[in-house]
């Protein structure tokens, strides 16, 4: 299991009572604000009973004493954004359903987590499942539905089999059911295995598959919130995003704010892979920078200066040294010309080749194309061709523009963000280091791959 960033601590009064933590400045390290990662450490993390001893199902009776809209509104309060890539307002999200009419509706947790680089919701529900229970309950209840599904991702098996213990242990105590603590209120959790499919992150694929379906995007609108499983209204949140709603209930809408920036509020789970001498999950307020967390997590791995970085997985435009100092919330990412998404930190130091990480992503995104679109489903077929060339040596001048008019017809024109995030790559790469796919075309650079390593590759 990836490295926990907090100690099991302080309890949603005390929480509550904390004052506005500031991100560090200069090259010292991220304050650390464990708060959803504040058990991981605890002996037995994922059990009931640890869950309770730690505060644990303290904040769904509070929940069930107040009337459901009264939850959404201090979820909108708090300023809750999506934790799973777009940063849509949660509690708008939630609001979104229409009036009850009588008839089902749902509340869907995306736990497929297949992003290159990222490796925060499965590492989540190993350590502390109890948590996103907590919050599938109490989301649940706030928005009027008596059914969740939790999306897994099927080759986390274990994940898969302790968040399906974890909810047997919840249905046992009477948490999950009928008339869930004498509050009237029946809610059904089901953990559902995925296929593997990274397409399946994608919430209407996911839909799909859950009705048993081929995973594949649906054409937008109608929006879940309309028209979602089955066709009724339902909610489509991440993981992290519904495990931070029982500590917003326990500890208010200000003291969330009290961390992170104005307008991404909170902590957030910053994942950091690749060369650094700590690889592994850090929760700090939103805004901290990737200097902060290096700071924290000891520094470049044997001390190789950083070449390039993703802030958010490789569907995310590259950053380079000089955005050392972005803070790393949902606005500032994206002014500095990039997408926070899941906060996957992928590091890349001075000895890696710029084209040989792109050509590694392509490949992903070949294989992971659902094929119901023709520019992602040619698209990625034809950028996976060229840039196999390129890295073995066998370019041309003209393969460069290619690749740069193939992904910049791709992007935007596919069915879903599947394709952009194909694209992405290329188009980002090519901004601060087309010069390394030049020496390899020219021969000035030798190649990153053997050509006969890709006899056969498809």
């Amino acid at each position: 299991m990836s490295t926990p960033a907090g100690q099991a601590g302080a309890s949603g009064e005390d929480r509550a009572a904390q004052q506005p933590r500031p991100p560090s400045t200069g090259d010292q390290p991220a304050v650390l604000s464990p708060v959803l990662t504040r058990r991981w450490s605890a002996p037995r993390s994922w059990d009931i009973d640890t869950y309770r001893r730690l505060d644990g199902y303290t904040a769904l009776p509070k929940a069930l004493a107040v009337d459901p809209a009264q939850i959404t509104e201090l979820v909108k309060a708090s300023g809750l954004r999506g934790r799973g890539g777009a940063g849509f307002p949660t509690g708008m999200k939630w609001s979104f359903l229409p009036p009850p009419d009588g008839k089902p509706r749902y509340l869907v947790v995306n736990a497929d987590e297949g992003e290159p680089g990222t490796c925060k919701d499965i590492p989540f529900m190993m350590a502390d499942p109890h948590l996103l229970i907590e919050g599938c309950l109490i989301t649940c209840y706030a928005i009027g539905s008596s059914f969740c599904a939790i999306y897994v991702r099927g080759e986390a098996v274990q994940a898969i089999r302790r968040l399906t213990n974890a909810v047997e242990q919840a249905r046992a105590a009477g948490l999950i059911g009928k008339n869930i603590q004498g509050s009237g209120f029946d809610c059904d959790i089901v953990v559902h295995a995925g296929a593997g499919a990274y397409i399946c992150g994608e919430e209407t694929a996911l839909l799909d598959s859950l009705e048993g379906l081929r995973g594949q995007p649906r054409l937008k609108p109608p929006f879940p919130a309309v028209a979602g499983l089955y066709a009724r209204p339902t909610v489509v949140n991440n993981v992290e995003t519904i495990a931070s709603v029982p500590d917003i209930v326990s500890g208010g809408s200000d003291w969330f704010r009290s961390m992170g920036t104005e307008k991404s509020p909170g902590p957030k789970i910053y994942s950091l892979s690749g060369h650094v001498e700590r690889p592994g999950q850090y929760e700090a307020p939103m805004g901290t920078t990737l200097r902060q967390l290096l700071a924290a997590a000891g520094g470049m791995k044997d001390g190789i200066p950083l070449k390039f970085f993703t802030p958010g997985g490789s569907s995310t435009p590259i950053f380079t040294p000089e955005h050392l100092d972005v803070p790393l919330d949902f606005d500032n990412v994206a002014a500095a010309g990039s997408m926070l998404g899941t906060t996957a930190l992928m590091i890349f130091n001075e000895t890696v080749s710029v084209p040989w990480a792109v050509w590694k992503w392509l490949e992903f995104y070949k294989h992971e194309s659902c094929g119901k679109c023709t520019p992602c489903r040619e698209g990625t077929g034809w950028l996976t061709q060229i840039l196999r060339r390129v890295v073995s040596g066998a370019g041309v001048p003209a393969d460069l523009d290619v690749l740069a008019d193939a992904a910049e017809n791709i992007q935007g024109r596919s069915f879903c963000a599947l394709g952009d995030a194909a694209a992405t790559p290329i188009l980002s790469s090519f901004k601060y280091f087309r010069s390394e796919f030049e020496d390899l075309i020219s021969g000035r650079a030798a190649p990153v791959i053997d050509a006969r390593e890709l006899v056969g590759a498809h």
